[in-house]
């Protein structure tokens, strides 16, 4: 039992010194993406060694997916449950995400750039994006269902269009928010489109289709 809890306390100048490393790091793959940041120029910036981030990481791959994992966590750091809520109320989830990220231009930056290069052939961060991109699509179909059952929709190619269209608008937004701050409100804009992806779902109106044959014609 000892050994047991040797392994899991860690003590907090380690916890403080690792946080940092993650915000440099954040900073570093943020600004030059994952294959011009080096270890070397997070370790500058921190004020350590090169081997002082790899006694704390083990590699550059491991600390990529923990620069992920923070941005995760800090996702829900004001929850009080710590995890992502279900049903509709995810859905205000995520506009709250989104007013949040506003607020943190260097973790957005980052996860857009990491996310980017994930499609990249043997990307270490690829897996990561593939599970979360796959788990959050199931979370946000979920909610849809649940919420179409309490109004009496049922939609369910309509409802997998639009969990797969929210992460979309949600992501796509965050980029043109960091070209062009002064132009884009992240959080504003991000409600919008959430709204109205919502609406379709429950409220669906005339196909596009309909409107291109109509035109046709």
């Amino acid at each position: 039992m000892a050994d047991s809890d040797q392994t899991v306390r860690v003590r907090p100048a380690t916890l403080a010194k690792r946080e940092q490393i993650l915000k440099a790091a954040i900073e570093i793959f943020g600004n030059k993406g994952s294959t011009n940041g080096t270890l070397a120029d997070v370790a500058e910036q921190v004020g350590i060694t090169h081997a002082g981030v790899l006694h704390h990481f083990g590699s550059k791959q491991k600390l990529l997916l923990e620069v992920l994992a923070y941005r995760d966590q800090d996702d829900v750091a004001g929850l009080a449950q710590k995890h992502i809520p279900g049903g509709p109320e995810l859905f205000l989830h995520l506009v709250r995400t989104a007013f949040t990220n506003a607020k943190r231009p260097g973790i957005v930056q980052a996860y857009t750039v990491l996310s980017a290069e994930s499609v990249t052939d043997d990307h270490p961060s690829r897996p990561f994006f593939e599970e979360r991109y796959t788990t959050l699509r199931r979370e946000v179909t979920d909610a849809f269902h649940e919420l179409c059952a309490q109004e009496g929709v049922s939609d369910p190619r309509r409802i997998a269009d639009a969990a797969a269209a929210i992460l979309a608008v949600m992501d796509g937004l965050q980029l043109q928010w960091l070209l062009h701050p002064e132009v884009v409100e992240l959080g504003e804009t991000s409600e919008f489109a959430i709204r109205a992806i919502v609406n379709a779902v429950l409220h669906p109106g005339p196909e596009l289709e309909t409107y291109a044959h109509d035109t046709d014609g």
